[in-house]
């Protein structure tokens, strides 16, 4: 009885791996960008940008190549502005802040030999509780939140650079 289960499982589990072979599904990697962007030169408007910095690493986790100084028919990634701006959504009855939105905008151009400069956007959202009681902490919070911002959009970069 027990080896008829096992059984059966392991044929519903070799049909399921052999219906999602055979129609073509597999996982993205972030790694699958086009031969051309392999290697790239980046730059940004602030070089001092962490994001520029978090956007190279994970460029070189994805095996391109970065080149900082410009070369003649280089695809060009250029960040041309990161910025975190915040919203109040709700205040304390005494009138202060109670939680903020954060709204961290990238923008971007990639230029390859030949094409158009193709320009992106886009935003992040996060929500962020305040407390000024605990200023310190918080403070250490928002730190924290800005770099998975950060992290975030660097993926992303690189996720839709896959898609070009």
């Amino acid at each position: 009885m027990f080896a008829a289960s096992r059984t059966t499982l392991a044929v519903i589990i070799s049909c399921l791996v052999l219906a999602l072979s055979g129609c073509g599904f597999h996982l993205k990697r972030a790694s699958d960008l086009p031969a051309d962007l392999m290697v790239m030169e980046v730059t940004a408007t602030d070089p001092n940008s962490a994001l520029l910095e978090r956007l190279i690493t994970e460029l070189e986790i994805s095996n391109v190549q970065v080149n900082k100084n410009l070369r003649a028919n280089s695809p060009t990634l250029t960040l041309k502005s990161d910025a975190l701006d915040r919203r109040v959504l709700s205040l304390f009855k005494n009138g202060q802040v109670a939680e903020y939105e954060l709204i961290y905008s990238v923008s971007y151009r990639i230029e390859r030999a030949g094409d158009k400069p193709i320009d992106q956007f886009f935003e992040l959202y996060r929500n962020y509780q305040d407390d000024p009681d605990n200023a310190l902490a918080k403070a250490n919070e928002m730190n924290i939140l800005l770099d998975e911002l950060r992290k975030q959009a660097s993926r992303r970069i690189v996720r839709e650079l896959a898609q070009l």
